[in-house]
């Protein structure tokens, strides 16, 4: 099992660029310690102007970019944050890719892809869940609701419960 103080939950929320906003880039990022105290909550101002917010699903607005951290400064103050650490996430790859880093796969859990939650949960072999879904059957939860659109911050927390509710469940399986 991995110690507490070396785990972390990351979730990003992305806007569009480019022409018709096609183009992903990190528009908030929230990191969150294993108690889900919040070490990390900034609106990131991409490199390119912001075509598309996707405020349906992003829950970003023109006025959080305002006073956005700059792509730049806010991925060296997330590095440092991730560094050593086992990195939680749902779909976190994406996360990832809009952060360009590249963690290696030993420091990585990502819910969408634990096969422990898709059998808690009841869902057939192969299936990707979705936090929404996940965190409904098995946190009795409901997350990403309402027309405000997704919070990194609710999100990130959803991914860890999830993470401990696997981890207790293989605890008390060696028990």
């Amino acid at each position: 099992l991995v110690c507490p103080t070396s785990v972390v939950a990351l979730d990003c929320e992305m806007v569009g660029t480019g022409p018709g906003g096609r183009v992903s880039e990190l528009g908030r990022c929230s990191i969150l310690d294993y108690h889900g105290n919040v070490l990390y909550d900034k609106y990131v101002r991409p490199c390119q102007p912001v075509t598309n917010f996707r405020t349906r699903w992003s829950g970003i607005r023109r006025h959080h970019m305002r006073h956005a951290t700059p792509f730049s400064e806010a991925r060296e103050e997330i590095l440092k944050i991730l560094e050593d650490k086992v990195i939680i996430g749902h779909s976190i790859y994406n996360d990832f890719r809009v952060l360009d880093i590249f963690p290696p796969a030993h420091m990585v859990r990502d819910t969408s892809m634990t096969r422990h939650l898709r059998r808690l949960a009841g869902f057939p072999r192969g299936r990707c869940s979705s936090l929404k879904i996940l965190s409904k059957k098995l946190l009795n939860r409901n997350v990403q609701v309402g027309e405000k659109g997704h919070c990194s911050v609710e999100d990130a927390t959803a991914a860890l419960d999830l993470y401990k509710r696997v981890n207790e469940k293989r605890s008390l399986d060696h028990l």
